[in-house]
């Protein structure tokens, strides 16, 4: 099969990664340049993506999209590949729910073909390897695979329905992530009445506690402004399958307490935990 042109929407972290690893077997990726910012256009140069200068371009020049932004923008990401005509590959691969994929695939078929996709791991670089969880049409997974074969992207393909990927993408966000906030708030806690320490003493006896690392409180303070959202959706997921989401909204909400710490990898343990004791 002859290399696929790849476009991807829209180069942060994770996105301008996996675009990198796809161009070692895609003819182009390209992003668009139009009203992004400055770090946007750093990180698509750093990671060797073609610029083009609007949406129509890339969707003209496209055999694959891949969709990798902040789960409040997909569907209107979707709604823009309408407007142009877009007959590729689409790749839904946000941190959303598997009913809001689910009206994705039913906005852009069959003109275009939707696979599901869910990233669950850190951006590949440094040696990080994340698996794209992959479902839908077994054409278009068989496609995604091979762009993807021999990089730093694995992909595992888990069948034909679309809103599994995003289901099990989901599942693990709800552990993950929430588990991070927990250790927030019980090191605030411990910290108040002086035993925080202690307390990471305390964990260091169990190999698989969060509480061991809270240096990584700061991480997630940087991070809580995508992790929010994903568990807003994870929350939406548990509602529609009877579940109780107040968990997760509660998880989400004191992320929120986080926002103005946006991707701020100087912050340290302390500042961290004022803002969320203060915000």
């Amino acid at each position: 099969m002859d290399q696929p042109t790849v476009g991807i929407l829209h180069p942060g972290s994770m996105g301008a990664a996996v675009a990198a690893c796809a161009a070692a077997n895609a003819a182009a990726v390209l992003w668009c340049e139009a009203g992004r910012s400055p770090a946007s256009a750093a990180r698509a140069e750093e990671a060797g993506l073609t610029p083009v200068a609007t949406l129509s371009d890339l969707l003209d020049r496209s055999d694959i999209v891949i969709s990798l932004c902040p789960p409040a923008a997909a569907e209107d990401l979707a709604h823009d590949l309408t407007e142009h005509g877009f007959t590729g590959v689409y790749v839904e691969a946000n941190a959303i729910n598997p009913e809001r994929t689910k009206r994705i695939g039913d906005l852009l078929e069959p003109a275009a073909t939707v696979v599901d996709g869910g990233v669950v791991g850190s951006p590949p670089v440094r040696g990080k390897p994340p698996v794209l969880y992959l479902s839908g049409p077994a054409a278009a997974t068989s496609r995604i695979e091979a762009l993807f074969a021999g990089t730093a992207v694995q992909t595992t393909t888990l069948g034909t329905e679309l809103g599994k990927a995003s289901a099990l993408k989901l599942s693990y966000a709800s552990f993950q992530k929430t588990s991070r906030v927990l250790v927030a708030l019980a090191v605030g806690m411990a910290r108040e009445y002086g035993v925080d320490q202690a307390l990471i003493e305390v964990a260091s006896r169990r190999t698989d506690s969060y509480l061991a690392e809270p240096e990584y409180v700061a991480k997630t303070a940087a991070r809580a402004w995508r992790w929010g959202p994903e568990l807003e959706e994870a929350a939406d997921s548990l509602e529609a399958a009877g579940l109780p989401p107040e968990m997760l909204r509660a998880a989400a909400s004191t992320l929120a307490r986080w926002n103005d710490a946006k991707d701020d990898s100087s912050l340290s343990l302390t500042d961290a935990l004022d803002r969320l004791a203060q915000p």
